[in-house]
């Protein structure tokens, strides 16, 4: 290694680093570290907008009522944010690929830079309420584009940081991010508090300022690694993978829940209980807040007793809390109905935390089954943390579908039944295969099951 490699990145014009090296403990301590974390919070910034503006209809629905002249049902409110739920998951895929094409800090930008668009749009659909609902829907959709952003921002912190700091890194990382979901909330809560429930295009015009600021952030303090790239084969080899489409069916209860929660939780109020468009904003934050909050937390569990075990009892209390909301929907209780909602989201929180914690010990087992079968450990470690770093932007992905099915799902049951409770119902079920499922693959120990089966 050559001195300019061991003290400072070289940034050719376009802010390039062509040398990057977060392994070696002398360049680390000499410039990396330094510049991981420059790039760790300006990405933190530009992820937690993302997150804002995928989530601001959430919010704004809230604003649309029939005194400031709007004449939406519910169902197509669900329907509403169902889509822009959709749109965000489905481009994570897409947006994990941009960062080794075209580089962090260029994709950074750009990504932030076109949620001007939908928040644009935002301001201009809050005050022509008169717009049909299928272009208003069109237009509102483009919310989504804050959803890929995780992913992105995901994919490039990734690449900054040694193996030893992931973990924290990726974590501040997600964490940051999260909250702008109940950020995004609050700011709507004061906007009707101070300025009405006529105005909720200014609750879009207010992210405007700071999305160019975090454009310029990112530009002035970003930088692209010209040595990460896409790795496609580890990508179709997770496809292939049987604990992909497993982990994602987990995820999918997990973040899934509360994706679709956050968003559907104000109009539940609105629907089920009657809450004033202020009433509702002013709880409809605590439960993302604190699902956020403790995700690191479930990541901490997860490393002392175990992932699996501790997806299985958080799946477990989703069907308690499920059973929860049922009665308070059967007796009318705002009081246990809330308390309900917002240990879901906690335990949601602590779900996300642990379940992607089971990857890395996944295939750290699996590593252990090909050394025992002869494999040298320096390639099945290499090759099975290729396969993980890539079954976790899959996993990302489809675990966000999980929100359009629960705002979908709410849709179908106030059209079919004009209530929400056949759509608890529907839910508790699905927690209970869940549950089924997390014991039967990484739980249960057959005899001659592999390790890799129970590692987790």
């Amino acid at each position: 290694m050559t001195a300019d490699t061991a003290t400072t990145p070289r940034r050719p014009d376009g802010r390039w680093i062509t040398r990057w090296d977060p392994e070696d403990a002398e360049f680390w301590a000499a410039t990396g570290r330094r510049t991981a974390n420059r790039n760790l919070w300006a990405s933190i910034a530009a992820e937690h907008l993302g997150f804002s503006v995928w989530t601001i209809w959430s919010v704004l629905t809230l604003f649309m009522t029939p005194e400031t002249g709007f004449a939406f049902t519910p169902g197509q409110k669900f329907l509403l944010v169902s889509m822009v739920t959709l749109i965000g998951a489905i481009l994570r895929v897409p947006y994990t690929l941009a960062v080794p094409l075209i580089g962090g800090r260029n994709w950074t930008v750009i990504s932030v830079a076109v949620l001007l668009v939908p928040t644009g749009l935002a301001v201009y659909l809050m005050q022509h309420p008169e717009t049909p609902f299928p272009v208003f829907l069109l237009l509102a959709a483009t919310a989504g584009l804050g959803g890929g952003n995780f992913s992105s921002s995901m994919s490039n912190i990734n690449f900054f940081f040694p193996e030893r700091s992931k973990g924290w890194a990726l974590g501040l990382n997600a964490g940051g991010g999260n909250i702008g979901v109940p950020v995004v909330q609050l700011l709507g809560l004061g906007v009707i508090a101070v300025l009405g429930v006529g105005s909720g295009h200014l609750l879009a015009a207010l992210y405007i300022p700071l999305l160019l600021a975090a454009c310029v952030l990112a530009w002035r303090r970003m930088d692209n690694l010209a040595g990460a790239r896409t790795d496609v084969a580890a990508q179709l080899a997770a496809v292939r993978d049987r604990h992909t489409w497993i982990m994602s069916f987990l995820y999918i209860g997990t973040f899934g829940s509360f994706i679709g929660y956050s968003f559907a939780f104000g109009l539940l109020l609105q629907n089920q209980f009657d809450r004033t468009p202020l009433e509702a904003a002013a709880v409809t934050f605590i439960g993302p807040l604190l699902g956020s909050l403790v995700r690191p937390y479930g990541g901490r569990l997860a490393d002392r007793f175990g992932g699996a075990l501790v997806t299985v009892w958080t799946f477990a209390g989703l069907v308690a809390g499920s059973a929860l909301i049922i009665a308070a929907s059967g007796i009318g209780s705002l009081t246990l109905f809330t308390a309900g909602f917002i240990a879901l989201f906690l335990l949601t929180g602590v779900g996300n935390g642990s379940t992607y914690k089971m990857i890395p010990a996944i295939y750290a087992a699996k590593a252990e089954d090909l050394v025992a079968a002869g494999t040298p450990r320096e390639t099945a470690t290499a090759d099975m943390r290729r396969l993980a770093g890539a079954l976790l932007g899959l996993v990302g992905a489809v675990g966000a579908l999980g929100g359009v099915g629960i705002n979908l799902v709410f849709r179908q049951s106030f059209e079919s039944f004009g209530a929400a409770t056949p759509a608890y119902a529907a839910f508790l079920v699905f927690y209970v295969v869940c549950i089924a499922v997390t014991y039967a693959v990484y739980l249960r120990r057959p005899v001659g099951t592999p390790t890799s089966a129970t590692a987790a």
